[in-house]
């Protein structure tokens, strides 16, 4: 059929790509949900009685019509189809098997070697789909000393230095699980690579993700730091290591952060808080100077900056092309006018909850769609589709629901 212009609607980069989803928590489903913004079909594979863990990681809980899901299962879900299987039951396995030899990408983050028994490992897989990309996430990696430890994002945190250069007066973990965040997008981007490969040799990889790595290679320039000095950074609070003043300043009422990065801006500064003396002053001319007397320089700051309130300083500074931006509570974040503008925050539709909160990708695309339509899914809302779609006949279906290892929810 022939569409006219107003009826063609934008694709999304990875429509017709079958993503098989064995993942939980954090890393592996902020990856998968990454693929299904970018239009990726996502067969989420959980426990036939409690899924996801994280549909239990309460309060706060989203709830309407005596259905409660949690906020934390809400944010790594959007997306993407539920089909609750209990692959430890053979014919469970063989479900996973047949998903698998149709998917285009296959996804886990179970202890290191634990699906093997299975039978629902990468040696195991890719004999029957040579082309599958298949990534497994896991606390330390797939080899080395700690592969069969167990890997949460705080003690990663904690074991990669990060916390080491995070606080005050002690170290402190960030406010959200990054660690596993970054995982799930060095996962993401591997498995794009790997697809793209696939797609033109047909051979598929194994790709091995491991928190450890992924939060040491975002400590980026702080890594650097301690490789060419052979000095351990160490707590720096709201400063920055090698750049001054870039930190926290407190005003008359509210917090900002004011972020100097080169000379030029200095000097603009120095203008707007009516010392124009110390931008010519030996101690603080250049940045390794100012970082230097970092010590001299920032209460002369900080006690300029406590003279009047967050709003005279934000528009003062912003006039001087002087980077600075309040600190926000996420509320305001989420009211600020930027934030507004660019819709981030948007609703998706459940049957049994109604509208369900979500922030929306920040990849935006010119002449690409990257935006789900699809709310993240109750317990079991495919199982019977996709049971269906591979040829299960309905006996086979209700056999395999009385037995316990599949449920369904038909609820959209």
């Amino acid at each position: 059929m022939r569409l006219d212009k107003g009826d063609i609607v934008k694709r999304r980069p990875l429509d017709g790509t079958l993503v098989l989803d064995l993942s939980r928590v954090l890393a592996g489903p902020w990856a998968t949900q990454t693929l299904a913004d970018l239009g990726a079909r996502v067969i989420k594979i959980e426990h036939p009685v409690r899924g996801d863990d994280t549909r239990h990681w309460g309060p706060p809980w989203h709830s309407m019509d005596g259905h409660s899901e949690s906020a934390y299962f809400l944010s790594a879900n959007r997306g993407k189809e539920s089909v609750a299987l209990d692959f430890k039951d053979p014919r469970g396995q063989s479900v996973v098997r047949e998903l698998a030899k149709r998917a285009d990408i296959f996804i886990e983050n179970y202890r290191v070697g634990g699906l093997a028994s299975y039978s629902l490992d990468y040696e195991s897989i890719q004999k029957i789909n040579p082309a599958i990309v298949y990534c497994s996430i896991s606390g330390f990696g797939q080899t080395g000393p700690y592969a069969n430890k167990p890997g949460y994002d705080f003690i990663v945190q904690a074991m990669s230095g990060l916390m080491s250069i995070t606080g005050d007066s002690h170290p402190v973990k960030t406010g959200v699980a990054v660690s596993d965040l970054f995982a799930g997008l060095y996962a993401t981007i591997g498995i794009l690579a790997a697809y793209a490969q696939a797609k033109e040799t047909g051979k598929g990889d194994h790709i091995d993700i491991s928190l450890l790595e992924a939060q040491l290679a975002t400590l980026a320039n702080q890594s650097l730091n301690y490789l060419v000095s052979e000095k351990s950074p160490g707590l720096s609070g709201n400063a920055h290591p090698n750049i001054v003043p870039y930190q926290v300043f407190e005003t008359a009422n509210h917090s900002i952060v004011i972020a100097v990065g080169n000379d030029r801006q200095f000097e603009a500064l120095c203008r707007v808080i009516g010392s124009p003396e110390l931008s010519a002053d030996p101690r603080f001319v250049t940045n390794p100077e100012r970082v230097r007397n970092r010590d001299a320089l920032v209460p002369l700051v900080a006690n300029a900056i406590s003279e009047h309130d967050a709003a005279y300083w934000l528009e003062a500074l912003d006039q001087n092309g002087i980077p600075a931006g309040p600190v926000n509570t996420i509320g305001a974040a989420f009211a600020d006018r930027q934030v507004l503008d660019r819709e981030v925050v948007e609703e998706l539709h459940r049957a049994d909850s109604g509208p369900v909160p979500t922030v929306r990708s920040p990849l935006r695309f010119r002449d690409s769609n990257v935006k789900s339509d699809r709310a993240p899914p109750v317990l079991g809302n495919s199982t019977l589709a996709v049971l269906d779609e591979i040829g299960l006949s309905r006996e086979k279906i209700s056999a395999l629901i009385a037995a316990g290892v599949v449920a369904a929810n038909p609820t959209p």
